[in-house]
């Protein structure tokens, strides 16, 4: 079924979790706010296909369709794995032209891959590249990197476009400088790894200052939290600055997400996690999308996000 045909569970109930998924970038698109995650609601995640769904008030969600399944492209099964997933979606714009990148997997017994796919609208269709952007190295010893976890990031400073990913084996953070077209690398930015890295590594920038946000930890376990640095520039060099965002007494590792500015000029993280108290590991089930309030500091730092449930999330406009 596509996720066109999905009715949001719990759609006109407005609060945290806004509902089922993972992974989820976010952007406002004219006064609404999108995200793109990986699964979504309706069921358990199939991992062949990337959805959308947009919100004008954060209490009702509305699905935009199917932007490409894994059928659609067409390098996929080049590395002769028997199985492949896709997960981890991050969106771009520019020049009027919409880009979805991505994570194919599995890392074993084939190193993963990040593809890009291109589109006049941000509900899509979506039109493969036909080619890998970034293949991963198998981790061996500790040494390697694990192609997943892609975010593109357009300087609005220097105009210039970048692209950061990896994680989990290997634990390592690598960043390209893409072509005005998006979809073709130029070069390798060589950067220190920040501390703590894991994954899901997200940029923004304020007020001059650029943010380096990420996942630490176990993906399914108690571990996920976010960490994150600054920079005078969009590849360092990094100043740590701490955890902002870890689980409490009623929910459990949270994590890949997304910083998003809204039309009034305030700030908002989605991100997903587990809702469930302290326990045995790993994780089951199904993590939850949810969004709340992100707050900064005279000097710029961010302030630590409280997590929220129901009437207490953030809703547009902001009150």
């Amino acid at each position: 079924m596509a996720l066109a045909g999905v009715a949001l569970a719990g759609a006109a109930l407005a609060g945290n979790p806004q509902f089922q998924g993972a992974d989820p970038h976010a952007m406002f698109i004219g006064k609404d706010l999108w995200v793109f995650p990986t699964g979504g609601p309706g069921g358990s995640w199939r991992a062949d296909r990337f959805g959308a769904f947009s919100s004008p008030d954060l209490k009702s969600w509305k699905s935009r369709g199917e932007l490409i399944r894994r059928d659609q492209i067409s390098w996929i099964k080049d590395d002769g794995a028997p199985e492949h997933f896709l997960w981890a979606p991050g969106v771009a714009t520019r020049g009027g032209k919409w880009y979805l990148y991505f994570s194919v997997g599995p890392q074993i017994p084939t190193p993963s891959r990040i593809g890009v796919a291109v589109a006049d609208r941000p509900q899509g269709p979506y039109r493969d590249s036909g080619r890998p952007l970034v293949t991963g190295k198998l981790v061996k010893d500790g040494h390697g990197f694990e192609a997943i976890d892609p975010m593109a990031f357009v300087d609005p400073n220097s105009g210039k476009a970048y692209l950061y990913a990896g994680g989990s084996a290997g634990s390592t953070l690598r960043v390209w400088e893409l072509a005005p077209d998006m979809v073709t690398v130029t070069r390798e930015v060589k950067i220190d790894q920040p501390p703590h890295f894991t994954e899901g590594a997200f940029m923004h920038e304020r007020g001059g200052t650029y943010y380096l946000s990420y996942s630490h930890g176990k993906w399914n376990g108690a571990s996920y939290s976010v960490h994150y640095a600054t920079a005078p520039s969009p590849t360092g060099p990094w100043t740590y600055r701490g955890v902002i965002l870890s689980g409490d007494a009623r929910h459990q590792g949270p994590g890949h997400h997304s910083f998003v500015r809204t039309p009034s000029g305030e700030w908002l993280i989605v991100y997903h996690r587990w809702e469930r108290t302290p326990g045995p590991e790993p994780f089951r089930g199904e993590r939850q999308i949810a969004i709340d309030r992100v707050r900064y500091a005279a000097d710029g730092r961010i302030l630590p996000i409280r997590m929220t449930d129901g009437a207490a999330a953030p809703t547009l406009p902001l009150r």
